[in-house]
């Protein structure tokens, strides 16, 4: 279970920050689409940022180092940016 601590803060700090941002923005998405967009995007950044040179040492992979700490600021990060972008389009 420990191994999977971090995939799951990072899942639920995703949802978080996808619902602040998109609640701050205003972007119409509904409690439910911001979620899941804060999902998709802290999932995905936990897992691009290691491969981006500056990134690796702010987001450790998945399974090494501070894994809670990297998982929650990739989920919030990610969740929120694509949140974001995805927020700015759907206003347009």
């Amino acid at each position: 279970m420990e191994q999977y601590l971090p995939q799951i803060i990072g899942l639920a700090s995703g949802a978080v920050g996808g619902n602040l941002i998109g609640h701050l923005m205003k972007s119409g998405m509904g409690t439910l689409g911001r979620s899941l967009t804060g999902i998709v995007g802290g999932t995905g950044l936990s897992f691009l940022a290691p491969m981006i040179p500056g990134l690796s040492g702010m987001f450790p992979a998945p399974g090494e180092g501070s894994g809670i700490l990297g998982g929650l600021l990739s989920g919030t990060v990610g969740g929120g940016l694509l949140t974001a972008i995805l927020g700015m389009f759907k206003k347009a």
